[in-house]
């Protein structure tokens, strides 16, 4: 590479060599790299954007460490027996739970009952904290909650005030909504976060092959800031996820689905669940089984 030409204070022609000019080239890049990611925490004046250089950014833990960590997770009653005993006692702190299938499928209705019995005391295996609902698809319905809670023996005025409901209508409001919510449970004991369905909007705002990378980037982005969360503050985090036709699902499948978002949301998901519907009377049966199971459970408490 030839030398590039630079000139001093008092006019003087200097010689770069390639080695020179890449070093303040990096050094005025990492100071430009700098001032902007200072600027971003400013602005969003959230203690949890706090920003770590590589040298620091790895933070070393022994399995000792680990091991009382994990003591710490609570498990979360979904009001089904069968499936608590599915999933080993209930939805986990510290990790993201999904649950994906066609629309009127039960992942709503699980997010309902889940909304109240986080809010159980945890002998009773509830969470004993608050619950947030990010909501991108309009499915939120407080009139549900309220049989719910009454069936678990709650109030359900104080349930309902125990959750903190936000709208979410881009991807990038999704993303922002987060930010906001993870200063809110720096203050408060909260133990679930709910979004319902994390990828709708993605399917909105990206559309084509064209802005499939970006899409999928952006969706890592959101799914690591969920990671964070959960272990930051030990929630439970809950997501529902929509599907899509898989051609290649098999010859013997009637009409086969996989979930949406590809092997990046896979990866993010530590518990998937895929639910399904019936058909006709097993239909009505499934979207009310949750339900029904809540209240056996109620009584047999």
């Amino acid at each position: 590479m030839a030398p590039s030409k630079q000139y001093d204070e008092g006019g003087q022609l200097q010689l770069m060599d390639a080695a020179d000019r890449i070093e303040e080239e990096g050094e005025c890049f990492d100071n430009l790299a700098r001032d902007k990611l200072w600027r971003c925490e400013e602005a969003a004046g959230c203690w949890y954007l706090h920003l770590q250089w590589p040298h620091d950014a790895y933070k070393k833990e022994s399995g000792s460490d680990l091991l009382i960590k994990r003591k710490s997770v609570v498990r979360i009653t979904t009001g089904s027996q069968a499936l608590d005993e599915l999933l080993g006692g209930g939805i986990e702190t510290l990790c993201i739970t999904e649950a994906f299938g066609e629309f009127r499928s039960g992942k709503t209705q699980l997010a309902h009952t889940l909304c109240v019995s986080t809010q159980l005391p945890i002998h009773m295996h509830g969470g004993n904290g608050k619950v947030a609902y990010i909501d991108t698809e309009g499915t939120f319905r407080p009139e549900r909650i309220v049989p719910i809670a009454e069936r678990f023996g709650m109030d359900a005025n104080a349930v309902l005030d125990n959750i903190i409901y936000a709208r979410a209508y881009t991807y990038e409001h999704q993303y922002n909504l987060l930010l906001g919510l993870a200063a809110k449970m720096a203050e408060e004991p909260f133990r679930l976060l709910i979004v319902d369905s994390v990828i709708a909007l993605f399917r909105v705002d990206f559309s084509g092959r064209g802005e499939l990378a970006e899409r999928q980037q952006k969706l890592a982005q959101m799914l690591s800031r969920l990671t964070k969360i959960a272990e930051e503050f030990n929630v439970a985090v809950y997501i529902t996820n929509q599907v899509i036709a898989d051609p290649g699902g098999g010859m013997f499948i009637t009409d086969p689905k996989k979930p949406a978002g590809g092997h990046v949301l896979a990866h993010a998901a530590t518990i998937r669940l895929m639910l399904r519907k019936g058909k006709g009377e097993q239909l009505r049966q499934n979207k009310d089984s949750i339900t029904d199971m809540v209240t056996a459970n109620s009584k047999a408490g």
